[in-house]
C-alpha cells in the first residue's frame, strides 16, 4: 500500500484486506475464536481458523503460553 500524506491510500484496501484486518484486530484484542467466527458469519470455527490462521496467531500463542504455565514448562 502506498502512503499518502502519512496515511494509507483507501484505494489500496480491498474487501478481503479489510476483512482480514478486522479479524486481526479482534484477535489481537483478545476476542475468542468463537466470537470472531460468529461475526464473520461462519457456522463454526473451522473455516475461521483455516482462512485466518495467520491473523489468529496471537490467540494461539497466548494459549500456548498459558498451557506452559499450567504444566510448569520453563521459559
Amino acid at each position: 500500500m502506498r502512503p499518502v500524506a502519512g496515511h494509507l491510500d483507501p484505494r489500496d484496501w480491498t474487501p478481503r484486506e479489510l476483512r482480514h484486518s478486522f479479524v486481526s484486530l479482534l484477535s489481537d484484542s483478545g476476542m475468542s475464536i468463537e466470537q470472531i467466527a460468529d461475526l464473520c458469519g461462519h457456522s463454526g470455527t473451522t473455516v475461521t481458523e483455516g482462512v485466518y490462521r495467520h491473523q489468529l496467531r496471537p490467540v494461539l500463542l497466548s494459549g500456548a503460553i498459558i498451557m506452559d504455565r499450567l504444566f510448569g514448562a520453563e521459559a
